[in-house]
């Protein structure tokens, strides 16, 4: 089945909140009970904040109710950050739903208020914060010129802060717009600067993230295997972050990982990963997050052309779980939408034409033009297969129109291939001709990016050696200069115990010996301590309980060891002044002159 015809486009926007915010539907009343008890500003917030966000993925209307509530507690504060933050949390809880223009246009205003808001008050942070969430905003609608012109703005106001944590996620999103832009080389340089910085500051999550865009960025150029490399580090990468969705995110990333072996055309890998979050969720006790399981399987049939097993999917138990979370999301039509689609493939066109036709005004008042043209495109389809080429027409004209607008040439080479064959079918030659010519022209078109892709996968590759190769010269820079610096550290304790030793050989008080003496062997047995910790991690892997146990070891050995030998060596340092002869002919020696004594 044709790319036109088996998107789903809304059901896929779903996706994108629930791996944004994954919790127990359960979670309400531990919330709400949390939130009865909480008595301060700090305590209130934090927790209205997710239960905001916790019921955009369970009741919408409920989730605009609390999100009112936590900006009218930030603003009876007063205080500025805490209104920022309620603004921009709305924001980001209204772009959830972004595939509704309702939800859409609420989410641009409260991103703006939160913009205004920091400029105003001269938050910094806040400003770059803000512009990032309005580029990443731009970049779904889309609106690329925009996106960029936000990410830049943050750009240089990050470049001022000295917060890595948001320099890093600046390289990220500049990797998005240019990838957006199909700006590729400079697309995966972004991205790996982001991941170099994240590394260096050593956050998980940030890395995590850093991972995913790289994973993206790989399934864009179709090189689906290194994209599903980095989405299994993504995955392994949750292992080391301490948040309380890590076991949802996990269900997530594992039919993420599914439609990647879905691209690649490893079908029945793919249906394997999707059952398995399926089952994962289920282990949760998570209904909700079955939901992406479940549109992956619906989409994987349509994908195969299998549309009686779509249909018997939907009718399942499944497919029941899936319509009833489509419903209680106002999502009815989706419904209709997907009936109509597998209808159309079954040749049940009554059907099909009175269920799109129910489904046609939700993607008519979307503002987002993926989801319309993936409508159209079905519809396209519908009118073709049931023999109203007139209709079959219009549609696929906008469906060219939309798709020339974004450049997603794919689209509009099938779209010229369709036109090119209705105007035959209705006599008009002249119009057929036209698009058969527009249809190779695109495809000639498509043809040259493909073999771009290649290109951009050399390149990509390239690229990526190149920055490894940098980052190892400046590994091995800095290795040398840690040598050198302990090298150092050698000679001065060296020298330190030499000067001790000459202490000893004249008649210097025992307090002065004793004070030295401290000094240069705690000195000594710290540098000792240091070099183990350096040279424990191929033992211990950095687990803390290994590093802690191996610590209390060397301990255990050497502070008794520091103690002994050190009451030993200013003893014998300072009993008797034992080396006070040989002091008085070390001087007699240096200085020329006899023993005054």
């Amino acid at each position: 089945m044709n790319r036109l015809r088996r998107l789903i486009p809304v059901i896929l926007l779903l996706i994108v909140s629930l791996s944004a915010r994954s919790q127990e539907a359960a979670a309400v009343d531990s919330l709400r009970m949390a939130m009865a008890k909480a008595n301060t500003l700090e305590e209130k917030f934090p927790l209205m904040e997710e239960l905001s966000r916790v019921l955009m993925n369970v009741n919408p209307a409920q989730s605009d109710e609390v999100g009112s509530q936590l900006i009218t507690l930030a603003e009876e504060s007063r205080d500025r950050k805490y209104m920022f933050k309620a603004y921009l949390s709305n924001g980001t809880r209204c772009s959830y739903m972004a595939s509704q223009k309702a939800y859409s246009d609420k989410s641009l205003s409260f991103y703006n208020k939160a913009l205004e808001l920091a400029r105003q008050n001269r938050l910094t942070e806040e400003t770059a914060i803000a512009q990032q969430h309005l580029a990443l905003f731009y970049l779904m609608i889309p609106d690329k010129e925009k996106a960029f012109a936000y990410i830049t703005q943050a750009s240089s106001q990050t470049a001022t802060l000295p917060n890595d944590s948001l320099r890093a996620e600046s390289f990220n999103i500049f990797g998005q717009v240019y990838q957006a832009k199909n700006e590729y080389i400079m697309a995966l340089r972004s991205y790996l600067n982001g991941l170099r910085l994240a590394e260096e500051i050593k956050n998980p999550a940030l890395v995590r993230n850093c991972y995913i865009y790289l994973s993206d960025f790989y399934s864009d150029i179709e090189d689906y295997d290194k994209s599903i490399d980095y989405m299994t580090l993504a995955y392994k990468k949750l292992d080391q972050i301490n948040e309380k969705n890590v076991a949802y995110q996990k269900v997530i990333y594992t039919n993420n990982l599914g439609n990647l072996f879905a691209k690649k055309k490893n079908y029945d890998i793919a249906i394997s990963y999707f059952e398995r979050s399926i089952r994962m969720a289920d282990s949760l006790k998570f209904s909700t997050l079955k939901i992406p399981g479940y549109i992956s399987l619906l989409n994987q049939y349509l994908r195969i052309d299998e549309p009686q097993k779509a249909l018997n999917y939907l009718n399942s138990k499944e497919g029941d779980e899936l319509k009833k979370y489509l419903t209680n999301f106002g999502m009815a039509p989706v419904i209709d939408q997907a009936y109509g689609v597998v209808y159309t493939g079954l040749g049940r066109y009554d059907s099909a034409g009175i269920l799109l036709e129910k489904a046609g005004p939700m993607f008519e008042n979307s503002g987002n033009d993926y989801n319309k043209v993936g409508f159209l495109a079905q519809l396209a389809s519908y009118y073709n297969k049931s023999g109203n080429y007139k209709m079959a027409i219009e549609k696929y004209l906008l469906v060219k129109e939309f798709s020339e607008r974004n450049g997603w040439l794919e689209n509009v080479e099938k779209a010229s291939k369709y036109l090119d064959t209705l105007y035959r079918k209705t006599g008009n030659l002249q119009e057929s001709g036209k698009y058969n010519a527009l249809y190779y022209q695109y495809k000639d078109s498509i043809k040259t990016l493909k073999r771009e892709n290649e290109m951009r996968k050399e390149e990509a590759d390239d690229e990526q050696q190149r920055l490894l190769k940098s980052q190892k010269e400046a590994e091995e820079l800095k290795k040398r200069r840690n040598n050198i610096q302990y090298l150092a550290i050698v000679i001065g304790i060296i020298s330190l115990f030499l000067s001790l030793v000459v202490l000893g050989m004249f008649k210097v008080s025992a307090g002065v010996i004793k004070a030295i003496g401290f000094f240069v062997f705690l000195m000594f047995f710290e540098f000792i301590f240091l070099i183990f910790k350096k040279n424990i991690y191929e033992f211990t892997k950095g687990e803390p309980w290994k590093d802690l146990a191996f610590m209390i070891a060397l301990a255990a050995i050497l502070v008794p060891l520091h103690h002994w030998l050190e009451h030993k060596v200013l003893h014998y340092l300072t009993s008797h002044n034992r080396l006070t002869a040989a002091g008085h002919q070390i001087r007699r020696r240096i200085f020329g002159r006899g023993d005054a004594e």
